[in-house]
């Protein structure tokens, strides 16, 4: 057996064992460069991929090599460069326009120019996607759509909280198809964007316009959709859009804070439109994953840390990828312009008003603001006496986050809400309790708000 039908073989059985996301991520342009009598090389694109392979599957890999050759008992990892074919959607990199040292320096940390055609930015892609078990489904999802467009998962809705790759995924997808499907029309765009055009054109008059537009499009791509709630005649023509592109099999993609049936004040013939297809959410990176993606953004930005403070930055930033990347912009900036090394002490100085201590997160007027804003109600709506429930279920929800966050008293949080008895937050805390653990929508629901609290606060 020659050394490439051994690590095809390799490659074949070890698909069985982990997911298809992270077949494509870790071991995509990976194979044998050398065979010496027990030991095998294996070349990798790049380092972080080596440690994962390292840390992660070098048990499962040698065991599969010795099952198909005995003789081995050994495997390293070497890294080896490709020269990969350049494309002005894929590209990353940053022009330095200014002569300015100053002016280069902030070019180097600010977003990459959109395409001005898709309005996809370019740094987005799925080579610099990291996988891990919290976004495996959307990643593994939104990687068939890009081979098959309009036909695969459509739409795709995907969710999850601020800050943890739902834009970097879409357009990812986005960049992909136009890299393999010229041809197609795609466009991405944030909500609040499509909801001003749709504004604007009804005030000019050029409504139909505006509509055939988006009629024309492939690949339609809206982040944030959850910003249309309330907004009855931009969902109603989103909803017209929407119909005739899924009708021609145009590829729709959304992305949300949360699943369908969390977004209030949403038609239903809209929400049943988002639930007919593929909804995948996105968790929040375990240690493990954070370290990789800051391996990821330290090579990307050609700067050198040690192992001690990406663990530090792990360890201490842990819900938001967003963050992580504004540490590492923090650091590397302080290099450029110190053209000197970085310890962890003064890493430590560097990100302390990134990386907080733990304080108790938030009060009882943040909690009442951000249940109400979550579920499109006014703060005052949530202490009127009614049994509605549009209003009833948040209350409740209110009244238990009080509880659980801030350890507040069951007689007290009836004071709160205009005198109730104890004995009715007791029943709404233990509802919301019970119901947390058996309704997957209502956990997801509650989460958002926590995070939202910790992040807003």
């Amino acid at each position: 057996m020659t050394k490439e039908e051994l690590w095809q073989a390799v490659l074949a059985q070890i698909q069985f064992n982990i997911s298809t996301a992270n077949f494509t991520t870790w071991l995509k342009n990976t194979k044998i460069l050398t065979k010496k009598q027990k030991k095998i090389i294996v070349s990798v694109p790049n380092n972080f991929s080596k440690e994962w392979l390292e840390n992660k599957y070098n048990k499962i890999i040698l065991k599969i090599l010795q099952n198909l050759d005995k003789e081995i008992k050994e495997i390293k990892y070497d890294v080896v460069k490709t020269v990969q074919k350049t494309n002005k959607t894929a590209k990353i990199s940053c022009p330095k326009i200014s002569d300015n040292v100053q002016d280069n320096l902030q070019l180097e940390f600010e977003e990459f120019r959109v395409n001005k055609t898709t309005n996809l930015n370019p740094r987005y892609t799925f080579d610099n996607f990291v996988v891990g078990a919290f976004n495996e489904l959307p990643h593994a999802a939104g990687s068939a759509i890009s081979k098959n467009p309009g036909l695969t998962y459509n739409p795709l809705f995907i969710y999850g909280g601020v800050g943890l790759g739902k834009t970097h995924l879409i357009q990812s997808i986005g960049n992909k198809i136009a890299q393999d499907f010229p041809e197609k029309k795609i466009r991405y765009i944030p909500s609040e964007k499509f909801i001003s055009g749709v504004i604007n054109s009804i005030k000019e008059r050029n409504i139909e316009n505006f509509k055939k537009y988006y009629k024309k499009i492939d690949v339609l791509i809206i982040d944030d959709i959850q910003f249309l709630a309330g907004k009855e005649k931009t969902q109603e023509e989103f909803f017209h859009i929407f119909n005739v592109l899924y009708e021609k099999n145009k590829q729709i993609i959304l992305s949300s804070d949360r699943p369908p049936a969390a977004i209030p004040s949403i038609e239903e013939r809209l929400r049943s439109r988002f639930e007919g297809g593929m909804i995948a959410d996105i968790g929040i990176p375990d240690t493990e994953t954070r370290l990789v993606i800051l391996k990821v953004k330290t090579q990307e930005k050609g700067i050198n840390l040690s192992q001690n403070i990406l663990e530090y930055i792990a360890e201490n930033i842990q819900k938001n990828i967003r963050e992580l990347e504004g540490a590492i912009n923090k650091i590397a900036v302080y290099q450029k312009v110190h053209n000197c090394d970085i310890n962890i002490e003064k890493t430590k100085t560097l990100l302390k008003n990134i990386i907080l201590t733990p304080k108790k997160p938030v009060g009882f007027n943040k909690i009442i603001k951000t249940v109400a804003e979550f579920y499109d109600l006014k703060e005052k709506d949530l202490f009127i006496p009614t049994r509605k429930k549009e209003i009833v279920k948040p209350r409740q929800i209110a009244m238990y986050l009080l509880r659980d966050m801030l350890n507040y008293s069951f007689p007290s949080i009836g004071r709160k809400f205009k005198g109730k008895d104890h004995t009715t937050t007791i029943y709404a805390c233990s509802k919301i309790s019970k119901e947390i653990e058996n309704n997957e929508i209502l956990n997801e629901e509650v989460n958002s708000i926590k995070q939202k609290l910790y992040y807003q606060s």
